[in-house]
């Protein structure tokens, strides 16, 4: 299929309903697919899980520890969605969920993308008409950071009447796909929002210190574009937003040492600046979690809600759209948290 083309198929995601929905296509079973395995099993409604990963092996193995509702097909990207998949799940490498996503567009199927790699959101973006023309929704960057940070931006929003300034901070990475995305962004220059229009930045460089929850703490981190398109998508018209990445200490280290069990942790923080009235005022939120647990627990969650399998979480809506830009921040936080999943307001004097 030329790439800039979509068949635009007859029967679309918003016209077939989406009530009966029951199987669903993951994939990818690394660190982050194997957790939103476990986590779609789980969901009422998910009666079959398809489970593909280029490594065969790994595949199974996932699979077979999820139970009698997961099983594994020889199947591969570019030759077509499976008969009777009601969604598609992605956690793979940067730029392999394009040519899914193709396939989910030319099938009719949607699908939720967990990449957090600035290439390959650019590409999936870049989809957008086709989606539309199609009526088909697809989510992209529905991990940690993208992810859970912007729906936290978009629950900020609600409680205040303006906002003018976003900075985003994420420390970890899941699995060697994300580690290597984090690697990449911090050997970028990075990019930030500015006057509503993502600028470049000259140099590398702009370190600074973000404490996180505990046991993470204080990190160095510096600031990277991986992301910003989606934040604007959260809250158009946003003027100014920064998102940080941290940096591990030990010089040729972008990543903990898995062996580090404290290091294993994945953290955000989502600091949020607007009014409040007359007062200008931050709100701060944080998480910390296991960062492929996180990551696919959103991953899983966007994909059932965006179905109909937990409704009230998303606002569904063909086209590529970020997580904040279709999430009903309460709703999601709650499920997120009763899956385990929590996130922690900052309290305190802010200091700028």
């Amino acid at each position: 299929m030329p790439e800039s083309t979509v068949r635009v198929v007859r029967a679309s995601w918003r016209t077939s309903g989406c009530l009966g929905v029951s199987r669903i296509l993951l994939v990818g079973a690394g660190a982050v697919g194997g957790r939103a395995a476990r986590q779609l099993v789980e969901t009422p409604g998910v009666d079959e899980l398809l489970v593909v990963d280029a490594r065969p092996k790994r595949a199974g193995e996932v699979a077979e520890i999820m139970g009698e509702r997961a099983t594994t097909i020889d199947w591969q990207p570019g030759t077509g969605i499976p008969d009777g998949v009601d969604a598609v799940a992605c956690a793979v490498p940067a730029g392999d969920d394009v040519t899914i996503v193709r396939d989910a567009l030319e099938a009719g199927v949607p699908v939720v993308s967990a990449t957090d790699d600035t290439t390959a959101i650019q590409a999936l973006l870049a989809l957008d008409a086709a989606a539309t023309e199609t009526g088909v929704p697809v989510v992209v960057g529905a991990g940690l950071a993208p992810g859970l940070a912007d729906v936290l931006v978009r629950h900020a929003a609600d409680g205040l009447d303006t906002i003018d300034d976003v900075n985003v901070a994420r420390w970890g990475a899941a699995g060697d796909a994300s580690a290597s995305t984090v690697r990449v962004a911090l050997a970028d220059r990075g990019a930030e929002l500015r006057d509503g229009e993502i600028v470049p930045l000259a140099k590398r460089g702009g370190e600074e210190l973000i404490w996180f929850p505990n046991p993470v703490d204080a990190r160095g981190c510096e600031p990277v574009g991986n992301g910003l398109e989606l934040l604007l998508q959260a809250v158009p018209g946003l003027g100014r937003a920064t998102i940080r990445f941290a940096r591990a200490e030990k010089p040729g280290w972008t990543l903990p040492r898995r062996a580090d069990p404290v290091n294993e942790w994945g953290a955000i923080r989502v600091e949020v600046w607007g009014t409040r009235g007359p007062t200008h005022e931050p709100v701060v939120y944080g998480a910390i979690e296991r960062t492929e647990i996180a990551a696919g627990t959103v991953l899983a969650l966007t994909t059932a809600a965006l179905v109909g399998l937990l409704p009230g979480l998303v606002e569904p809506r063909p086209g590529v759209h970020g997580l904040g830009r279709i999430v009903v921040p309460r709703a999601f936080l709650a499920e997120l948290a009763r899956r385990g999943v929590k996130v922690a307001v900052f309290e305190g004097v802010p200091v700028s």
